[in-house]
């Protein structure tokens, strides 16, 4: 959950064509197979034969922007093969639908899940452990012509480094874990397309929530007092709302426990908030997500993280939500943290070398 404004472009949802959304989330799957099922000498033309000659990609830190087949197989897909062979993907929500921030122009495919390994080999310099590993990840990816034109590939890079005994901040004020999927499980919708009017309920309902903490931040400016009155979630929120955090933040269960856990430390941490918009937004059924690049500017003002303040710096995010009748029930965040914090002069791998030993 984030503070955003100015959404709009709801009726896209119902607009779009089904049969298109159905393609798509066919590609996706397919490149998924292959990709799954290919040696690691092999990745390579897995994605030349999946992707357009245009296609884009972006990676969470260190990675950035990439802009070939070739140049995304080599730098991330065959080295994460090669660490955590061999990898199971295990899905949560798999979905796709119009991107309402174009107003449907384009179609999205969202899935989010783990990928597990038995990490036996380096990655990124992290030391392997011989033992199994989950790659929490969420990817977007947009499909043009019967292929992938561009994707987003977000993962939990902190979460990697703690499961492998390589933690490198200070306790997370939420719950560190695995994160479960839908408590539904009905997120992996496979088969057709959800019902359109089902989704933008969804996606108005996800516009309402940040309609409202835009209302409170204005009181907020207006009084000085920054604590979120829990009426204002409750307008939108499930009571036992969960709110699963990347690593470093962590996880937390009902309303109560989100303000104490993530939205104070939120709030009375980080200064001169800026949203920038989103690259897609999108629903099916009872799921909505969204990413920006950046989503976010802010500036720490100390606490946040358990950290010093620091300079501004962008954050992007990955918000996917599932909802139970007339409000939310789930949330799932993933941060590019490792670049938030490397804006400010703090490289967490590069610390970890140093940990490890590596000579400067």
């Amino acid at each position: 959950m984030s503070e955003q404004a100015g959404w709009d472009g709801v009726e896209a949802v119902r607009r779009v064509d089904p049969d298109e959304v159905a393609a798509a989330k066919a590609v996706v799957r397919t490149f998924h197979a292959d990709l799954d099922a290919a040696a690691v000498e092999a990745i390579p033309g897995v994605l030349d034969r999946h992707t357009t000659r245009d296609f884009s990609w972006r990676g969470l830190h260190p990675f950035g922007e990439l802009f070939s087949a070739a140049e995304v197989a080599e730098r991330f897909w065959m080295p994460l093969h090669t660490a955590f062979a061999p990898i199971q993907r295990r899905p949560d929500v798999f979905m796709g639908g119009a991107n309402v921030v174009d107003d449907g122009s384009t179609v999205w495919v969202v899935e989010m899940g783990h990928l597990l390994g038995l990490f036996d080999r380096p990655w990124l310099d992290i030391p392997p452990t011989r033992r199994m590993v989950f790659v929490r990840y969420a990817e977007f990816h947009r499909v043009a012509d019967g292929a992938i034109a561009e994707t987003a590939m977000f993962f939990d890079l902190i979460s990697v480094m703690k499961q492998a005994g390589h933690y490198p901040l200070p306790p997370p004020t939420g719950s560190s874990h695995i994160h479960p999927g839908p408590l539904t499980h009905d997120g992996v919708m496979v088969e057709g397309v959800a019902d359109p009017d089902q989704s933008a309920l969804t996606l108005q309902l996800v516009h309402d929530m940040g309609a409202d903490l835009n209302e409170a931040n204005e009181i907020a400016a207006a009084t000085g007092d920054d604590r979120m009155p829990i009426e204002v979630l409750a307008k939108s929120w499930h009571d036992d709302m969960i709110w699963s955090g990347p690593e470093g933040i962590g996880a937390t269960y009902t309303i109560d426990r989100y303000q104490q856990q993530h939205s104070y430390p939120f709030r009375f941490g980080l200064s001169g908030k800026t949203f920038n918009g989103h690259v897609a937004r999108l629903a099916e059924g009872d799921y909505a997500a969204f990413f920006g690049w950046p989503n976010l500017t802010n500036a720490p003002t100390g606490g946040f993280l358990g950290l010093p303040g620091g300079e501004e710096a962008d954050m992007r995010v990955v918000d996917v939500y599932r909802r139970d009748g007339d409000k939310l029930a789930e949330n799932w965040v993933f941060i590019d943290l490792p670049h938030w914090l490397h804006q400010q002069g703090l490289d967490l791998l590069e610390r970890m070398r140093q940990l490890n030993g590596e000579r400067l």
